[in-house]
């Protein structure tokens, strides 16, 4: 493992520095948002406009890359990075938030493709799965102790903004300052949405409205909590555990989706969300015990539903095709992430802040409905013959990209994902079957 780890610790220290600065970023300022009285509606806007931001960074800094190189193109993201906080805690008006957190998103999207080429690149067979789970708790860690931070100055002040500005120019010295060569350009997978919901429509839907409450929950719990009397220390309790809660789940839920059906999973784990939801929503709870305690429920279930929703869809794949596959539900997911918030923040208004959680429960009950449905229409893949369940860096970070697909131990030979690949419907004729298994 020393050997491993050693020739890239300098690069998972700026990942980590990266890390804490979103995470502090990303819980900072809706907290600070609701102290000014922004609406529900801007709150949430501030997670649509990030989640869009990231989605089109994507597609789009690939090219900047090629451009202009994989250092200079991560120092200039990370420049505007730490601009954008600063400004952020200089200019406290609402449409130049909105404006910025885009920008934000779009750069993030960039430094952490960069960042997850250059592991893919010192990575070997023997190492990928050590790398890539390291990469994953890094994440995780980076972005839970950057809000953990809130609570130890004042968020009327620039002090956290200028410590988040920090944070960010220190993650760029490792790699501006590193003599290793530059990995190759990125890549960009091709996406066939319409033949990956052919290969499994219950993982495409799934996800869209798994992005859906995590994209509610991730902009809008700070400002439930908020709203709900909570103070700052409370807050970030509140939402780091929720991400620690689902760190947890993600190992007993996968172990149990390889031996039953992932569906038969799938639709627990949404059904026990979503009662947690509606609890929070009916009982509404005013102490600081009770809230966290129905949150960390809640965020274990949640969390725990996008790993088990993307080894579904492998399963009835071709192994060559995990990059595909994977891509194009990382894709769902980001357009759940962009209306999620978009949806809770005028709910919020109209209901009051406890229905947020009716936003996260009215999907995770659509999840089960269609789990449920979707189990009685094509049996399952036989255990011996399914894709092993890994966790994913998207259900505790707030997004991934699709470099970090090819970080992934599973990834093989990218390849296309033509209807002809995807394993056949066990419940199709046997005809058709033979047909499919031929080609």
């Amino acid at each position: 493992m020393r050997r491993n780890l050693l020739p890239i610790l300098a690069l998972l220290c700026g990942t980590l520095l990266l890390f804490l600065g979103n995470g502090l970023q990303s819980l900072l300022l809706p907290v600070r948002g609701a102290q000014e009285g922004y609406s529900n509606e801007v709150l949430g806007l501030l997670g649509t406009t990030w989640a869009s931001g990231f989605v089109i960074g994507c597609f789009v800094a690939p090219n900047v890359v090629r451009r202009i190189g994989h250092v200079r193109a991560f120092s200039g993201f990370l420049s505007l990075i730490c601009l954008n906080v600063l400004l952020t805690g200089l200019l406290v008006d609402q449409n130049t938030w909105l404006v910025l957190r885009a920008i934000t998103g779009f750069c993030t999207a960039g430094t952490s493709m960069i960042i997850e080429s250059w592991l893919n690149e010192r990575a070997t067979s023997e190492s990928r799965g050590t790398i890539f789970s390291f990469y994953i708790s890094i994440t995780l860690f980076g972005v839970v102790g950057g809000q953990l931070m809130v609570p130890f100055a004042d968020i009327a002040t620039p002090t956290l903004f200028m410590i988040c500005g920090i944070l960010y120019s220190l993650a760029a010295l490792p790699t501006t300052l590193s003599k290793a060569a530059s990995p190759q350009p990125l890549k960009r997978a091709r996406l066939d949405l319409r033949a990956l919901f052919r290969n499994s429509p219950i993982s495409c839907i799934g996800i869209l409205l798994i992005g859906v409450a995590n994209g509610a929950y991730g902009t809008l719990g700070a400002v439930f909590g908020t709203r709900a009397g909570l103070d700052q220390g409370a807050v970030a309790a509140m939402v780091s555990i929720t991400i620690f809660a689902g760190a947890i789940m993600q190992f007993p839920a996968g172990r149990l989706s390889d031996r039953m059906d992932r569906r038969h999973v799938l639709a627990g784990l949404s059904a026990a969300a979503a009662l947690a939801g509606l609890a929070i929503v009916l009982v509404r709870p005013s102490g600081t015990y009770d809230i966290v305690v129905l949150v960390a429920i809640y965020g274990a279930a949640a969390n725990a539903l996008y790993p088990i929703a993307v080894a579904h869809a492998n399963d009835f794949a071709a192994p060559e095709d995990f990059v595909k596959v994977s891509g194009g539900l990382l894709l769902l997911y980001g357009i759940g992430t962009i209306i999620g918030p978009t949806l809770g923040g005028p709910v919020m208004t109209w209901a009051g802040p406890y229905a947020l959680f009716a936003v996260t429960a009215g999907a995770h009950l659509l999840v089960t409905a269609y789990a449920i449905i979707r189990s009685r229409q094509r049996a399952p893949i036989p255990v011996a013959e399914r894709e092993a369940y890994t966790t994913a860096p998207a259900s505790t970070s707030p997004l991934a990209t699709p470099e970090s697909l090819s970080l992934d131990p599973r990834a093989k030979t990218s390849g296309s994902l033509p209807e002809a690949n995807a394993r056949p419907d066990m419940n199709a004729r046997p005809e058709m079957n033979a047909r499919k298994e031929a080609s």
